[in-house]
């Protein structure tokens, strides 16, 4: 299968001197299209560090990100802010809806953006069907569900046909039930549109099998969380 990431020896630093902190040391990992990975580890692991640098969000200290074959690390300011609106989705722990506008124009925000084409509204339609919300189109943000307004950002997260999508915490503000949905509903979604999915979550327990999870412990990754001494290698 084909690589849609490929992580190689991935370094962040912040600060200098004795005030140096090593978020990410020498990380090295590649996905396939169409994965479901996890990121897991604990608060101030460098988790959150990894997923800002695959969303090209901050820049590594040292080390190469390739996403679909392309150097991401070799992109000026405005070719990443392209390269991200064309080949990245993202999804947050909170919706980050624009309340103001309806359901379907929140999942049309992307486009818009983009300034794409012109059959993207029923694009959007047809990605909130699948997401079980078609009968929401016209409903604005603020009046919907928690558990509604995620399911409006996957839409929103898939809108571009992203090579991947990023998704933070993206059960960390719902309840239980609520968050099992999701859940389910990114895996189907991986499954039905060969959609790869990288997630940072505290709920890997609500996942179960996935094709791959990392774990990062102390800035290093290791390849699942039950076996943590086997570091990933490319």
């Amino acid at each position: 299968m084909a690589k849609v990431l490929e992580v190689n020896h991935l370094t962040k630093i912040y600060g200098d001197g004795d005030n140096e902190v090593k978020a990410l040391d020498d990380v090295s990992f590649s996905i396939e299209r169409g994965d479901v990975v996890l990121i897991v580890g604990s608060s101030g692991s460098g988790k959150s560090t990894l997923l800002n640098m695959i969303g090209l969000l901050d820049s590594p200290t040292n080390g190469e990100i390739f996403i679909d074959e392309t150097n991401t690390t070799s992109l000026n300011d405005d070719q990443i802010s392209s390269f991200r609106n064309k080949k990245l989705g993202f999804i947050f722990q909170f919706s980050n809806l624009l309340s103001d506008l309806s359901v379907l124009e929140n999942i049309l925000l992307p486009i818009q953006i983009a300034g794409t084409n012109s059959s993207s509204e029923k694009e959007a339609r047809d990605l909130l069907k699948a997401v079980g919300l078609e009968d929401q189109v016209q409903k604005r943000a603020n009046k919907i569900s928690g558990g509604q307004a995620q399911r409006v950002a996957i839409a929103r997260g898939l809108i571009n046909k992203p090579s991947i999508v990023l998704a933070d915490e993206p059960t960390g503000n719902l309840d239980s039930v609520t968050s099992q949905l999701i859940v389910d509903l990114m895996k189907s979604m991986a499954k039905k549109l060969n959609q790869t999915f990288v997630i940072v979550t505290h709920d890997r327990h609500h996942f179960g099998d996935v094709d791959k999870v990392i774990t990062i412990k102390d800035g290093k990754a290791f390849e699942d969380e039950e076996h943590s001494t086997m570091e990933i290698t490319v």
